[in-house]
């Protein structure tokens, strides 16, 4: 039975991967380097301190992780501040949808928590979920569990009654296994994701239909 339904934020609820591409790129470009859209499509779904930490040892940078952690952080928000952001179309609809069925509504991404309520109070949709979970307060990050078993745990039910819909490998693989029921959104400025593993793979959010989801 369904009984919550978990979004990822990022490139579900609202189109922000070129938002974390284009911060990301001009941090990397203050070392002296720079990665195509396609390096950082990998990084899809993490944390920025997991991201950072590979970055770090990949490209031998002689900074920090929690330094650089910092200026990214800062350099997302005040892009987000800046930007003209807006939900992906359906997503409002579908979360309306959601309440009127009396389905808790939980958030689980890999995000900060400064940036998830920055975007939500942007969007002004706050107010709508249940639990809001940001991937810095589990032990491990997305492909590993721990965010979505954490945001049943909130809420009060089991796995097996969630539904979580997400963008990316990462996510739809920690999905899987925590025992959920996934919907994988094909979201372009996501990147070539691998969603494969998702129960149902959508190029629309507006191709969910909760009724499909209910039995």
């Amino acid at each position: 039975m369904l009984k919550a339904v978990l979004f990822d934020m990022d490139g579900v609820i609202i189109d922000s991967e070129p938002l974390h591409y284009q911060a990301e790129n001009l941090l990397i470009k203050t070392f002296g380097f720079e990665m195509t859209v396609a390096d950082l499509e990998v990084y899809v779904g993490m944390r920025d301190p997991d991201m950072l930490t590979q970055i770090i040892k990949d490209y031998n940078l002689q900074v920090s992780m929690p330094d650089m952690l910092s200026r990214l952080q800062n350099q997302k928000l005040s892009l987000l501040k800046e930007a003209d952001a807006y939900a992906i179309d359906g997503i409002v609809d579908l979360i309306q949808a959601i309440s009127e069925q009396h389905i808790q509504i939980g958030l689980a991404s890999s995000s900060s928590r400064i940036f998830i309520e920055a975007v939500l109070d942007k969007l002004g949709i706050a107010s709508h979920f249940h639990c809001m979970i940001s991937g810095y307060e589990v032990e491990r990050g997305k492909p590993d569990p721990d965010i979505f078993l954490k945001a049943a745990s909130l809420l009060g039910v089991s796995p097996e009654d969630c539904l979580v819909i997400e963008d990316s490998g990462h996510g739809v693989r920690a999905a899987k296994a925590a025992g959920m029921k996934c919907i994988g959104y094909r979201n372009p400025n996501s990147g070539n994701q691998d969603l494969s593993k998702a129960d149902r793979i959508v190029h629309s959010i507006r191709d969910i239909h909760l009724k499909d989801w209910m039995e």
